[in-house]
């Protein structure tokens, strides 16, 4: 039975027994585990139902840390490094050979961040290993931005949740990796586009690849509840053509009624898509346990944020 606890302690003493625990970070909940135990590692695959194809993302102290996991440090990850770290970009580096297969599903590179929660990076500090942790949830299913969701996941599967509050950003890290070392964009994330290009020029996007990905989020379907889904432009029309269903509505700022509609979610009266994003998976949680013949999702705008909200919520309707 999982337990939810802030007990720091007892998080060690699992992970120094090769154990599993689900820690707090600003993006999600992440399911960690010793990057050198091959036994944890592989309960991580094992608990969520990962393909082994999917690399998973190393959760570092310190820029210091780095020395140990990577052998190639570009200037203008440095320049990513010095801007967002601790903090929700992940980059995707020329890995060192001391660095188990298993966690770069066999590439050259592995997916590196220094996360941005008290609670973790006090964890992390007291362990003589980086851990590695994706999202605390089974493969494809909505990602946890509270304890009590990776509990309902994985109440028989792992010892503890590490509770840490709910996650700031509610999504997760955007990812950059590297070719000829200019950033390429693996992953729509809790940084804009914009925000990165602020620091770096002009990025490529490479988001999608079913086979042998780059990196964590970039097959098709993911995040995705299990009540069907669809993302649409007017939900007016939408919810006229399907009178008698009754939906679940995720709205960025409007109350739309319906008869059909049963419950709606408001990500930002205000409009602010920060706030909208930290609010989605809690809301897409919310009404997956209504029993709801769908969840109907309006498209947001295509600008900072709005970019990463459409993206989950396009993969999620797969």
């Amino acid at each position: 039975m999982t337990i939810i606890s802030n007990n720091i302690s007892k998080a060690v003493k699992i992970l120094n027994n090769e154990d599993v625990v689900a820690i707090p970070t600003e993006t999600v909940y992440g399911l960690a585990g010793n990057i050198y135990s091959d036994k944890a590692i592989r309960k991580i695959f094992e608990v969520k139902q990962r393909p082994l194809f999917n690399p998973l993302i190393v959760h570092l102290h310190s820029v210091e840390q780095l020395d140990e996991i990577v052998s190639d440090f570009p200037p203008k990850a440095q320049l990513l490094a010095d801007a967002f770290w601790p903090g929700s970009l992940t980059l995707v580096l020329k890995k060192k050979s001391t660095i188990p297969d298993v966690i770069t599903a066999g590439k050259e590179t592995v997916a590196v961040r220094i996360p941005n929660h008290p609670v973790t990076l006090k964890l992390l500090k007291k362990l003589s290993f980086p851990l590695a942790a994706p999202s605390a949830n089974p493969f494809n299913r909505i990602s946890p931005t509270k304890a009590l969701h990776v509990e309902s996941y994985f109440k028989y599967s792992i010892q503890m949740v590490l509770e840490g509050g709910e996650c700031k950003n509610g999504l997760e890290s955007t990812i950059i990796g590297f070719e000829n070392n200019e950033p390429i964009l693996y992953r729509l994330g809790a940084i804009s586009t914009e925000e990165i290009e602020n620091v770096v020029g002009k990025i490529n996007v490479k988001n999608k690849k079913e086979k042998t990905p780059n990196a964590p989020g970039m097959l098709a379907k993911h995040y995705s509840p299990k009540t069907k889904t669809y993302l649409v432009n007017d939900i007016n029309k939408f919810i006229t053509d399907y009178e008698d269903r009754t939906i679940g509505l995720v709205s960025f700022s409007e109350a739309i009624t319906a008869s059909n509609i049963k419950h709606i979610e408001i990500l930002s009266k205000s409009r602010d898509l920060k706030e909208a994003a930290s609010n989605l998976y809690s809301s897409l949680h919310t009404l997956d346990h209504l029993g709801l013949d769908m969840i109907v999702a309006q498209r947001f705008p295509d600008i900072g944020l709005g970019k990463s909200i459409n993206d989950r919520l396009e993969r999620a309707t797969k």
